[in-house]
């Protein structure tokens, strides 16, 4: 029981690593599934540079929107909004629309990372690579500047192995070289990313690595307590509705928070340094003033460092 229980809090601390991890092993297993019982290049001056290409770019392209698909975010921040797009029309408009491009970047770097494993993957296999590649004639005219005649037309058939001149089946070799070359280059650039962009976040913390710690446990709590406030709630409140139906009654009074209350403490995060809310409920019970809207208040700002207030608990899209 001990050991399960390591294990259950491990996971509850490291999820989101956990979680990236997993994303990245599925997608380069996939990978490589794709490239070795999928990928076959057709070995065609006109169909291997599409070919390669779709193989390539399309999957990278449907893993960045499944990305935005599977991020909590997302919906927090499009669901509702052509609703409230009339009311907040007239009140702090460009401000939302700040936040919401400022969040729309976050969600985009976030849904960039199974992409962009699948394409270093693709470039190290370099399958992907060739086949579009010899399938280009400008790099085909490039390439065999100072060879055979032949081999600018017996180029596109070297990834099945069936070119006739000897330099053109050579120049596979060149082009492995070039598409590991690439991987390891897109690889590099991404890691330096990542570690700029989080060492930039956490300089610009308004809050400190203790706070952030406790921060985060007050939102495992308060998720917890929230699922089962709303589970107990739900159910008096449906056995209620279902004695009345069949007793023919009135039924009891039930104190459910309003349409407006639900969308404010739905919304997204945002920091005030002059009232340190944890989430957007703890903002919610504590406004002075229950007439007061909490998205337009002078002073907030979206924090990317703060992004996980979002997303935990049963703001995870598998349970939206």
């Amino acid at each position: 029981m001990d050991k399960i229980r390591t294990v259950l809090d491990l996971h509850l601390k490291h999820h989101s690593t956990l979680g990236y991890g997993l994303v990245t092993l599925l997608t380069a297993g996939g990978e490589r599934l794709f490239s070795t019982v999928v990928f076959q290049c057709p070995c065609s001056a006109t169909w291997n540079l599409p070919y390669g290409l779709v193989f390539l770019l399309v999957p990278a392209l449907a893993l960045f929107l499944l990305g935005y698909v599977l991020n909590a975010r997302t919906w927090r921040l499009l669901t509702g909004c052509c609703a409230r797009g009339a009311r907040g029309a007239r009140t702090g408009c460009c401000s939302a629309g700040l936040r919401g491009a400022l969040v729309c970047a976050q969600l985009s770097a976030a849904a960039a990372l199974a992409p962009l494993t699948w394409v270093s993957v693709a470039l190290l296999g370099g399958a992907f690579y060739e086949c579009a590649a010899t399938g280009s004639a400008p790099l085909a005219r490039r390439l065999c500047q100072d060879r055979e005649p032949t081999c600018e037309a017996q180029l596109p058939l070297a990834p099945c192995h069936q070119a006739q001149a000897s330099d053109a089946q050579d120049l596979l070799k060149e082009l492995t070289a070039q598409s590991q070359v690439l991987g390891w280059s897109l690889i590099a650039v991404v890691i330096i990313f990542f570690l700029i962009f989080t060492s930039i976040s956490r300089c610009l913390s308004p809050v400190s690595f203790l706070q952030l710690k406790f921060w985060k446990i007050y939102l495992e709590q308060e998720q917890q307590i929230l699922k089962s406030q709303a589970t107990e709630h739900a159910t008096e409140l449906a056995k209620e509705n279902i004695k009345c139906f069949f007793e023919c009654a009135h039924p009891k009074e039930y104190n459910t928070p309003s349409i407006e209350d639900w969308q404010q403490i739905s919304s997204l995060y945002t920091f005030n340094p002059k009232e340190q809310y944890y989430s957007m409920l703890h903002k919610y019970v504590n406004r002075k003033e229950k007439s007061h809207s909490m998205r337009s208040n002078e002073g907030d700002a979206v924090i990317p460092v703060l992004g996980f207030v979002d997303t935990p608990g049963m703001n995870t899209a598998a349970e939206l």
